[in-house]
């Protein structure tokens, strides 16, 4: 009989550190209130996010260039609550630190409590053997500023299992963003 997702989750984080810090179970409250969720879900990992952000800013008048990225468009603010400005972003990293076994890979999605706000959460995939902080893109798409709370959950991660390794790992490829440890801007 295979394992099943959520104790699979609990076995890889605690005898690979595959998630640091690790939550065994769905975590919804903290000593002072009521949280959105983060830990260990039924096919996934509810990832929180940290107190550090980057909210992007027009002051500059800067043109976003992917190739030529001007980090002064961003404007860091660390905290327990951040304020995303309306129709903007902000970039944030998660509490938790990654190391994906060379035969998984996962998809990042925005939890719904956020979604149904307007609040859009996107992360690339983290592939075979990546490691380190996830860098998270927030994306206020309303008319209307958005708070994002720090040290409570953002969004699922979903754990896909190959029967075997993959040929060629992030790792093996020296990706640009292996072992980050903080919020990440983008890298040519």
């Amino acid at each position: 009989m295979p394992i099943k997702p959520d104790k699979w989750i609990t076995k890889m984080a605690l005898e690979r550190r595959m998630i640091e810090p690790f939550e065994p179970r769905q975590a919804r409250k903290s000593d002072r209130s009521t949280v959105i969720s983060y830990g260990v879900s039924s096919y996934g990992y509810d990832v929180r996010v940290a107190d550090e952000f980057k909210i992007f800013t027009n002051i500059n008048n800067t043109v976003v260039d992917p190739k030529n990225f001007d980090p002064n468009s961003f404007v860091s603010f660390k905290g327990d609550v951040c304020i995303v400005p309306p129709n903007s972003f902000a970039l944030a990293r998660t509490v938790e630190y990654f190391r994906i076994p060379r035969n998984v890979l996962t998809i990042c999605l925005g939890k719904s409590t956020y979604a149904r706000c307007g609040i859009i959460v996107n992360v690339t995939p983290f592939e075979p053997e990546w490691e380190g902080i996830v860098t998270l893109e927030i994306s206020n798409t309303t008319p209307l500023p958005a708070k994002i709370y720090a040290n409570e959950g953002l969004a699922q991660v979903l754990f896909f299992e190959s029967d075997e390794d993959c040929e060629v790992s992030y790792k093996d490829k020296n990706g640009k963003y292996q072992s980050q440890t903080g919020v990440t801007l983008p890298r040519m």
